[in-house]
Formats: C-alpha cells, structure tokens, sequence
C-alpha cells in the first residue's frame, strides 16, 4: 500500500511543478477538459485535495488566504494538508469517505493519483508545458483506471469516450487518452 501513497505523493509534487509553471495570462486559457479554463482545473483540484485531505482525516487549514490565495498558493495549502493526511500513521489502511461514497483507502489513493496526474496534464497541456513525468506513477495509474473504468455503469462516466493512442504510447499518454483526452 505504500507505494500507493508514494504514488498520490509524487503525482501532487508533479503536479505543483505544473501549477507553479503556469503564466499569469494563462489562467485562462482553455484545456483539454471540456469547457473549463486552466484556473477552473486548477480551482477543482484544491477542491479535489481538500476533500481527500478531510477523507483522510487531515487536520484543518488555519492559515490566511482563502478564496483570495494565488492558484499555487492554494495548491500547496491543499497538497499539503493531504499528504500530511494519507502520511499519518495508519492512513493507507483506513475506510474513507469520498464524494461517491465510502470506500477501502487503497481505492481514494489511486483515484487521487489518476485525478491530479490527469489534472496536472490538462493545465502542462494547456499552458505549453513539457513535463517530465514519472513512467512509473503514470503505468500504476493506468491500470488502476482500466480496471476502474469497466466498474462504472452505463451512462454515469464523468468521462469522455477513450480516445485512440497506441499501446507503445507512454504511460501519461495512454492514461489520459482512455479517460477521454486526445494526447500529443
């Protein structure tokens, strides 16, 4: 379960690598993600991280800012209450309660890792990022999402269809295409 963890981990720091790239006129910009701008991505993924965070049990962001935070800032706030939350002791063998129900940790820590790397694309994607990412985050995520994906019922798919990519394609490619997006 560990790497599970790692995983959430290391695609949160990808992903702030990301947010910290963006440029101030490409807040917004349009992305891959169907009719949101960069901030609206990366608005939702404060508010994605927040709700892992309080699902793991993270205590309370006390700190100053609020609504009024820069992207990044509000980013980090929220990256780091939710690492701090499936660090603790105990956090990867927990019940935990996302917004589609409760579910066993293992399950809210690979869904985590697919929304920030997917996420994290969108916003490289749509501000002309060239991210290194981690082949091994992205592979863990991919067959996480493979077998997540034929779970949904008919019709209830937050995604787009999958796109076409080649099985050679590289792990983020091949992720991001089977949850609707066209890569590269």
């Amino acid at each position: 379960m560990t790497t599970q963890v790692d995983d959430l981990i290391g695609a949160v720091a990808i992903t702030d690598t990301i947010v910290a790239g963006v440029r101030e006129g490409q807040w917004s910009g349009e992305t891959p993600c169907q009719s949101w701008s960069t901030g609206d991505v990366a608005r939702h993924l404060v508010e994605s991280l927040t709700r892992y965070a309080d699902a793991f049990g993270a205590a309370p962001d006390e700190t100053a800012g609020g609504a009024n935070a820069g992207q990044l800032e509000a980013y980090r706030r929220a990256a780091a209450r939710l690492v701090a939350g499936v660090s603790a002791p105990g956090a990867a063998d927990k019940t935990v309660t996302v917004p589609f129900g409760t579910v066993p940790a293992a399950v809210a820590l690979g869904l985590g890792a697919v929304e920030v790397l997917v996420h994290g694309w969108d916003i490289a994607t749509a501000s002309g990022q060239d991210v290194e990412w981690d082949d091994g985050i992205a592979e863990r995520a991919w067959h996480f999402s493979v077998a997540a994906v034929g779970s949904i019922p008919d019709g209830r798919s937050p995604f787009a269809p999958p796109q076409p990519v080649a099985p050679t394609a590289p792990p983020i490619d091949r992720l991001v295409a089977l949850l609707g997006r066209t890569p590269g």
